[in-house]
């Protein structure tokens, strides 16, 4: 069965210009993210940070990468058509990407945790065994929590309707179309979003609560300030992965006709690109082992 994305609902007129800025993003991200995991892999510190950095930017790859061209084929091509198969299929890997790439910053929140609050104790709390047992966790658990989107697309009766008003396949659009009753459908998109990636918020939450406890019991000023530095790329990175996700999962759910279904889409493509394509600049930006390394790769040889 095929179905069809439409793209950007209301905004068909436009498509060409909205695919110069998500174009020239995507590539940026690929660019980006490559050379971040070049840099740091190379000779990098081993610690849980620099381990997890081109994790991200691997996931972040993905992500664009599962996204960014078919929505970049809609707009110059008119390239609507999609397998029912394919689209499962994407549907999986974006949701898969999301809930491994939550996972991650949540390890990030635990490195600066150990690395601020217990800095003499990190190499023994952070060792090698537990920093791969982490990125094995957070992989697994991935897979086990995205696997059921698969079974409760396929358990559905679909009866003829097969346009989804989105550039790319996800959960829910794929589950309005059918003629089945959908609440099972809307109550897992809901557990996995509040037990899953929710807590991984809270838990974040209460890593930078203590963080910021910690740092203000230290006396010297310049100490507070390089600690809560080390800090400032990540919690930016947060703010940019959760914000855009939550609000398209809670428009797309309860927006109704509050926020126009144009915006909807338009913030869920913007998220695909925007964080992988400002991640790389953030993280090089305020790390100064990066910065070294960027000096370093384009001084001249003497």
């Amino acid at each position: 069965m095929w179905y069809v994305l439409t793209g950007i609902p209301g905004l068909e007129d436009s498509r060409a210009w909205i695919s110069i800025p998500i174009c020239s993003m995507y590539v940026l991200a690929l660019i980006g993210n490559a050379f971040l995991i070049v840099t740091v892999t190379e000779r990098s510190p081993h610690e849980l940070m620099y381990i997890l950095l081109p994790t991200l930017a691997s996931a972040d790859v993905l992500l664009s990468t599962a996204t960014a061209p078919k929505m970049l084929a809609i707009f110059w091509f008119q390239s609507m058509d999609i397998l029912f198969g394919c689209c499962v299929s994407q549907m999986f890997f974006v949701h898969f990407i999301f809930v491994a790439e939550s996972a991650i910053l949540l390890a990030m929140a635990f490195d600066r945790y150990v690395a601020i609050c217990h800095p003499l104790r990190y190499t023994t709390i952070l060792t090698s065994s537990v920093t791969g047992k982490i990125g094995i966790t957070a992989v697994v658990r991935s897979f086990i929590i995205c696997l059921p989107f698969i079974f409760l697309a396929h358990r559905l009766r679909y009866c003829g309707r097969n346009i989804i008003p989105h550039s790319y396949c996800e959960h829910m659009g794929i589950a309005r179309l059918a003629c089945d009753n959908i609440r099972v459908n809307i109550i897992y998109g809901l557990t996995v979003a509040l037990l899953s990636t929710g807590l991984d918020i809270v838990f974040i939450i209460m890593s930078y609560t203590m963080i910021l406890c910690t740092v203000f019991q230290i006396p010297s000023w310049a100490a507070r300030f390089k600690a809560l530095n080390t800090c400032a790329s990540h919690i930016w990175v947060i703010l940019m992965f959760f914000a855009p996700a939550f609000f398209s999962f809670f428009a797309h759910r309860f927006g109704g006709k509050t926020i126009p279904h144009h915006v909807h889409i338009l913030v869920a493509n913007l998220y695909v690109v925007v964080p992988p394509m400002l991640n790389p600049i953030i993280y090089g930006v305020k790390t100064k082992q990066i910065q070294d390394r960027v000096i370093l790769l384009f001084s001249p040889i003497n």
